[in-house]
């Protein structure tokens, strides 16, 4: 059965902005000093948006969130298998928007900031390999 190219392309633009994700929290990364608020914002991002294609690509609806408790569960009912993945990156949630206002602690350690963006990666790509090549970006 040929696939879906509306689903192809939905699926395939989520990853997209997912992979621009990561690949702005590793310019922020190389800034003298590393821009470590951006880097956990973008981290955030991509694992989203990276859970969002996954639903996309198996026609499951998901609100507009940044909740990735939510994203996470619903797609674990998709694949299982990634379940205990995703509730590793759920504390990424935070970084939608923490640090990003004033008042907000001022910028999380380096540590906190790698931590986030190897959780990151992690998530993009487990779910990368879970769909056809044709939705790579």
């Amino acid at each position: 059965m040929p696939l879906d190219p509306e689903r192809i392309s939905e699926t395939r633009a989520w990853l997209a902005k997912a992979a621009e994700d990561l690949r702005a929290a590793h310019f922020e990364r190389a800034a003298q000093p590393p821009l470590t608020s951006d880097i956990v914002f973008h981290a955030q991002q991509a694992a989203e948006k990276a859970m969002k294609g996954l639903l996309s690509w198996h026609d499951r609806p998901f609100r507009k969130t940044h909740n990735l408790v939510e994203l996470g569960e619903a797609c674990a009912t998709v694949d299982g298998t990634l379940e205990n993945l995703l509730r590793r990156a759920a504390p990424l949630t935070e970084y939608a928007w923490k640090f990003r206002y004033p008042g907000e602690p001022d910028t999380p350690p380096p540590d906190e900031s790698e931590a986030a963006l190897a959780l990151a990666e992690e998530v993009y790509e487990a779910i990368l390999s879970r769909l056809p090549a044709e939705v790579r970006p």
